[in-house]
């Protein structure tokens, strides 16, 4: 018996089961079912049979021997060559520049310890494909430590190659520092600092970033953990014109890091250097006191330029925002109303029956926390003796830095020419791009914290690894912007600001992702993590064909939201 196919001229050819037979000594046909209803894979199946093959299901034809995840691999090692940076690490290629990709990749991916990474890749125990995209399985965690000390080495050429890419003449350079702890106390940078993580008492460093207008991380810097942030301006500005050969930038800092002081010693000696920085609020009060911010200034605008002759050759843009007003002055009764409540505890137990607190250093010392605790001691009006407490809210004072609510201005020596004030404007709140970077660095995604390492080199790679990382990831953010809840349409968004010194808006299409968590063609929409949770799927298979006793790879079928990642990221899926 066979299977024949008999061509009909207007419809579909006839799939018929017929039979060979002879009949004096010629060979006949004969038709013994009409099998054109049956699917093609039924037909083919029942071809096969007549032909004496053994007929196994896929499950014992094929074995899946070992899934290893992939799809995450693929996606941020594709950013990482797509962006060149191997070859920004070293021109050649070596050991040390593999582990220290291995290293930035998984920094992104699951941040953790050296001896994590190396048990991570090892073949026995690999979590995922970067061992194998890399050549590097077998790699003990000294080894990473080796290539961490090669990367201190990189970091000027890299940091240089990075500043040519991303600084030209002109250019906004946004600068801004935070401290993260570390543990134990025999690191050198380690010292008792001001601890931005609210982790009083512990050990500090100090870490300063530059970034471009648009965020990409450019430089980074490490200091001793009780460096004043002003102390590190003189650094930077350094590194810029002489390492980077940058000579004319425009220093963009908040009012806290390029102080009066640090304006006046720092920026204002160097030939063809601008900057925009902020008042701080003694500076703020004296121009309200004077009656330069007055309310009549902000009649039917928000903001201003103003002068004055403390600052000869500057411009000067007073900015109000009333939501950052009601803001402050809601943090405010609050504060007020948890400092008088503490206050009240104090008073009630001098003048309890029993055991009444007394002494004034006693008292003193119950008041100075609590007024310590909530910073607003000086508008209150105490009264302590030997054997009482009263208080009382200073309302003067009160009045008085309440005039001052929703009020900053933007300090700069950038001429008119140049920057209309709107663009200063811009450029300051532009900081927050900075602020989202440290972020990402020490709460969400790369884990900067705490320090663990002790030699200082090997701080200073560290912190330039996740620097690194951080470039890779603000790329990646931005292609997959579609598939995230991050807006993809800045555009929008800015029309719909109605002025510069009002708060963001996000555009109608970042409101509808969030509000159906779908993208408009349909994809869920993700966080960056929990879209690199979803690539880890996508996984690549050790598969051995029973029959031929032969193994070979073979990846997992994207899904259409891989799919679209992969195509928005512009890299190629391939084993």
């Amino acid at each position: 018996m066979y299977i024949a196919i008999v061509p009909n001229r207007h419809s579909r050819p006839a799939v018929l089961l017929r039979e060979s037979y002879r009949e004096e000594g010629k060979v006949k046909n004969r038709t013994l079912a009409n099998l054109s209803t049956w699917p093609l894979q039924q037909v083919e199946t029942l071809r096969r049979v007549l032909k004496g093959e053994a007929l196994v299901t896929p499950t014992e034809a094929f074995e899946v021997v070992r899934s290893i995840p992939h799809g995450h691999v693929a996606a941020v090692l594709g950013m990482v060559r797509q962006l060149q940076m191997e070859r920004l690490l070293a021109p050649q290629a070596c050991q040390e520049r593999q582990l220290v990709v291995a290293m930035l990749v998984a920094r992104i991916l699951a941040p953790g310890s050296k001896l994590a990474l190396a048990r991570s890749l090892a073949e026995e125990t690999k979590t995922s494909t970067l061992g194998i995209c890399l050549g590097v399985t077998e790699v003990d965690e000294e080894a990473f430590y080796t290539a961490l000390d090669w990367l201190g080495t990189r970091q000027d050429a890299s940091e240089r190659q990075l500043a040519s890419r991303h600084l030209q003449e002109g250019s906004l350079v946004l600068c801004d520092v935070t401290s993260t702890y570390v543990e134990g106390c025999h690191c050198p940078l380690a010292r008792i600092g001001y601890s931005r993580d609210g982790k009083k008492g512990t050990w500090q460093i100090l870490f300063g970033l530059l970034c471009d207008w648009a965020g990409r991380p450019v430089a980074v810097e490490v200091f001793a953990g009780n460096t004043a942030d002003p102390k590190t301006v003189a650094v930077q500005v350094a590194k810029v014109r002489n390492r980077f050969g940058v000579q004319r930038v425009v220093w963009v800092g908040d009012r806290g890091l390029l102080t009066a002081a640090r304006v006046q010693e720092d920026l204002a000696p160097v030939a063809g250097l601008e900057w925009i920085t902020a008042l701080r609020a003694p500076a703020l009060q004296k121009l309200a006191d004077e009656g330069i911010l007055s309310p009549a200034l902000f009649t039917g605008q928000d903001y201003a330029e103003v002068t004055h002759a403390a600052y000869p050759g500057e411009r000067l843009i007073a900015c109000r925002n009333p939501l950052l007003a009601a803001e402050r002055a809601r943090k405010r009764d609050d504060l007020l109303h948890a400092t008088e409540q503490e206050l009240e505890t104090i008073a009630a137990a001098t003048r309890r029956a029993k055991r009444p607190l007394q002494g004034q250093d006693q008292i003193g010392l119950r008041v100075g926390k609590v007024l310590g605790r909530y910073k607003v001691g000086k508008h209150f009006q105490l009264t302590i003796t030997a054997s009482s407490f009263a208080y009382q809210r200073n309302e003067t004072v009160i009045q008085h830095e309440a005039g001052l609510d929703g009020l900053y201005v933007i300090r700069t020596n950038v001429p008119a020419v140049v920057m209309t004030a709107a663009e200063v404007v811009a450029a300051y709140k532009g900081l927050a791009v900075v602020e989202r970077a440290f972020r990402s660095f020490k709460l969400t995604d790369l884990e900067v914290r705490p320090i663990y390492h002790r030699l200082e080199k090997r701080v200073r790679s560290h912190i330039f690894l996740c620097m690194l990382a951080y470039y890779v990831e603000w790329h990646m953010r931005q292609a997959l912007a579609p598939l995230l809840f991050d807006d993809d349409d800045p555009a929008a968004a800015a029309a719909a600001r109605r002025s510069i010194v009002s708060p963001a808006q996000r555009s109608d299409k970042a409101h509808r992702k969030a509000s159906t968590k779908r993208t408009e063609a349909g994809y869920p929409v993700h966080s960056f993590q929990t879209l690199l949770n979803d690539l880890a799927t996508l996984t690549q298979n050790e598969v051995i064909a029973k029959a031929a006793q032969r193994t070979f790879i073979q990846l997992t079928r994207p899904t259409p939201v891989q799919q679209k990642a992969f195509d928005l990221l512009g890299v190629k899926l391939q084993m």
